[in-house]
C-alpha cells in the first residue's frame, strides 16, 4: 500500500497567513485618539509668575501665588504688585522651580499622539486631547473646552512658535473642565491681549507678556525670558485631585473601530477605521479564496 504525503499548497499557506494576520489585526488596540495626561509641575506648581529674565510690572497687579525669577533676579515695579503668595526673587526655591519648569516644558512638548489645529482657535469647541500647531497658536475670540462631564479631562496645547491672544478673547470651561488641567507649551514667546481671559498654565521657552487688563486663571512660566505685567490678575488654580468617577484614560479599545472616530475637536475622522477595514477585507478575501480553492481541489481528488 502506498502512503500519500500531503504537502500544503502555496494557496493554503497564504490562506493560513491571511487568517492569522486578520486575527492579529482584530486583537490590536484601536487607534482612537489617546487622552492627554496632566503635566507634572513639581516645585513650580506654587508659582503664578516664574521668569528667567526678570519681571517688569506696570500698574496694580494681583498675583495669587508665588513669584520668582532666575538667573536674572530683577523685579521692576514691585511696589504696585499685590502678592498673596511668596516673592522668592532668585532664591533656592525659585532655582528649584526653574529646574522643574524645564522638566514640565519638555514633558508637555513630548505628549502625543497629537491632533493638528489651525492658527486661530476662535469658535472651536475642543474635548480633551493633545493639540499641536507646527507654527503659532492664536485666539481672537472665544475658545470652549468641553470636559464631557469628565473631571479628569486634560488639554495640552503645543505651539511650535508663539501664543498670541487678541483683545477681549477668552477661554470658556464647560461640562466639568478645570483650569488646573489646561497646559500651553509655547516654542517661543506668549502675548496675552488687552482684557483677555486665559485659563491654564503657560510655559514659554522665551518671554511672556500680559498687556493691560489681561487675566489668567493658571500660571505664566517663562523658561529663559522675562515676564511683563500691566494691571493684571493671575490666580493659581485649585489643585486637581484625580476623580474616581471619571472614565479611566488608560482603557484600550479591544476591537477595530467600525465608524468615524472623534478627533476631539468637534469633527470626526474615519481614516484609521477605513484603512483597517480595507486591509481586513483584503485579508478575508484572500483567506476565504484560498480555503475555497483547497476544498475544491480535494473534492476533485476524491472524485477521481
Amino acid at each position: 500500500m502506498t502512503l500519500s504525503t500531503y504537502k500544503p499548497s502555496r494557496r493554503l499557506r497564504f490562506g493560513v497567513a491571511s487568517v492569522a494576520a486578520m486575527a492579529l489585526l482584530v486583537a490590536l488596540p484601536g487607534s482612537a485618539q489617546a487622552a492627554a495626561v496632566p503635566v507634572p509641575l513639581g516645585t513650580a506648581d506654587s508659582f503664578v509668575v516664574l521668569a528667567g529674565g526678570g519681571i517688569t510690572n506696570t500698574g496694580p497687579t494681583a498675583l495669587h501665588g508665588d513669584v520668582g525669577t532666575f538667573p536674572t533676579t530683577t523685579i521692576t515695579g514691585a511696589a504696585s504688585l499685590t502678592v498673596t503668595g511668596t516673592n522668592h526673587h532668585g532664591d533656592a526655591v525659585t532655582q528649584q522651580a526653574k529646574s522643574a519648569l524645564v522638566t514640565a516644558y519638555n514633558k508637555a512638548a513630548g505628549e502625543g499622539p497629537t491632533s493638528p489645529i489651525d492658527a486661530d482657535l476662535t469658535g472651536r469647541r475642543l474635548t480633551r486631547g493633545v493639540y499641536n500647531s507646527a507654527s503659532s497658536i492664536g485666539l481672537t475670540g472665544a475658545l470652549t473646552l468641553d470636559a464631557a462631564n469628565d473631571p479628569n479631562a486634560v488639554w495640552v496645547f503645543q505651539s511650535g512658535s508663539a501664543l498670541t491672544t487678541g483683545s477681549g478673547s477668552r477661554v470658556n470651561l464647560v461640562n466639568g473642565a478645570r483650569s488646573c488641567n489646561v497646559f500651553w507649551q509655547v516654542g517661543s514667546s506668549a502675548t496675552l491681549g488687552t482684557n483677555s481671559k486665559l485659563v491654564g498654565t503657560v510655559m514659554a521657552l522665551q518671554s511672556i507678556t500680559l498687556t493691560t487688563g489681561a487675566s489668567v486663571v493658571g500660571r505664566v512660566l517663562a523658561r529663559n525670558g522675562a515676564v511683563t505685567l500691566d494691571t493684571n490678575t493671575i490666580i493659581r488654580p485649585t489643585a486637581c485631585a484625580a476623580s474616581s468617577t471619571a472614565t479611566t484614560t488608560t482603557r484600550q479599545v479591544t476591537k477595530v473601530p467600525t465608524g468615524p472616530v472623534s478627533t476631539g475637536d468637534g469633527s470626526t475622522s474615519g481614516g484609521t477605521a477605513t484603512s483597517q477595514g480595507v486591509l481586513l477585507g483584503a485579508l478575508m478575501v484572500g483567506g476565504v479564496g484560498a480555503i475555497a480553492g483547497l476544498a475544491a481541489r480535494r473534492r476533485r481528488r476524491m472524485a477521481s
